[in-house]
């Protein structure tokens, strides 16, 4: 989710459910090492459990980038090896990476070496004209013995020549049928399967093979499928009932990150498809695009956006 979230979003996400594990996007660890620090690593306290996702392939760049990952107090390292953009392939690493196994997990026990909490892997089921059935099970195999404590897959391919990094996310066929065959070949590990879950409902049924499941886009631009994350998958009371309840929980947070000169546009941005398929949706999504940008603006924008919502909701429909 490179250039989607960030800690402002999973905020917003995390008063939606206490329960689902929440990751960063992708974080190199050149940036982490040499970088601003505070900035890229920097969250709040309420979005644990957050995970750091880290991009990389040099074994004690990421055993440096993943300690001090630890340091800021992030509760997972999730190593990327999945993501199949230019400047990743570019850089060695993501996607490209599912063609060196033994340097993914000279990195992953570099970075168990390094850290005390747990280290984790997320790939493709293959890349190219790679066989599926063997490279995932070689990278597998080849992780956990390094140490990994989890794998996550996308149930993708990623065709590093030929495709857009936009098209690696639809065009490869979807098959979570391997990605069961993996969880049935190592039950001992614990495995996530991701790609193309666009519900709770469809994450229930993968639940019956695997042992997590990782939500991109679909929590991204349908936000409110979060809302019954608790009560659908952890038998738990959900911590809001609907969106409105959400933003108004929002509103200190918004308040503070404002008084220390964030933009309101830069947190208001993750929220436009908060009302997806709610009478009144699109109303609040201009007014947020168009007066979310302006320099002075205030929470009181984000009150008469939902405003426009409740008042189209309260309209009686013509007969």
């Amino acid at each position: 989710m490179m250039d989607w979230t960030d800690r402002h979003c999973r905020v917003f996400h995390r008063l939606m459910t206490r329960r689902a594990r929440l990751y960063t996007e992708m974080l190199t660890t050149g940036a982490i090492i040499h970088g601003d620090r505070q900035r890229l690593l920097g969250f709040d306290a309420s979005e644990h459990p957050v995970a750091l996702q880290l991009g990389g392939s040099d074994p004690r760049d990421l055993a440096t980038a993943a300690e001090i990952g630890e340091d800021f107090g992030y509760d997972e390292i999730n190593l990327n090896v999945g993501c199949p953009s230019d400047r990743v392939k570019d850089g060695r690493f993501g996607a490209c990476l599912m063609a060196e196994p033994l340097l993914v997990a000279e990195g992953v026990h570099a970075m168990k070496r390094a850290v005390n909490i747990p280290v984790t892997v997320k790939c493709r089921i293959g890349i190219d004209d790679q066989d599926p059935e063997i490279a995932l099970d070689v990278l597998a195999r080849n992780v956990v013995a390094a140490g990994s404590d989890a794998l996550i897959v996308h149930a993708r391919k990623a065709w590093l020549n030929g495709l857009s990094p936009k098209e690696n996310r639809d065009i490869p066929p979807l098959d979570y049928d391997r990605v069961y065959r993996l969880k049935a070949s190592s039950p001992n590990v614990p495995i996530i399967i991701n790609g193309g879950i666009a519900s709770i409902d469809e994450a229930k049924q993968h639940l019956d093979h695997v042992d997590g499941v990782m939500l991109g886009r679909a929590a991204y631009q349908d936000p409110w499928r979060l809302l019954t994350v608790d009560s659908e998958l952890f038998g738990e009371r959900s911590p809001r009932a609907a969106m409105k309840d959400v933003f108004e929980a929002m509103l200190p947070y918004i308040e503070r990150e404002l008084a220390h000169g964030v933009r309101l546009h830069s947190i208001t941005r993750h929220f436009v498809g908060a009302f997806h398929g709610v009478p009144g949706a699109r109303a609040f999504r201009r007014h947020l695009a168009e007066n979310g940008v302006k320099p002075t603006a205030g929470i009181e924008v984000l009150r008469q956006a939902i405003a426009l919502v409740e008042r189209r909701a309260a309209t009686p429909i013509a007969a």
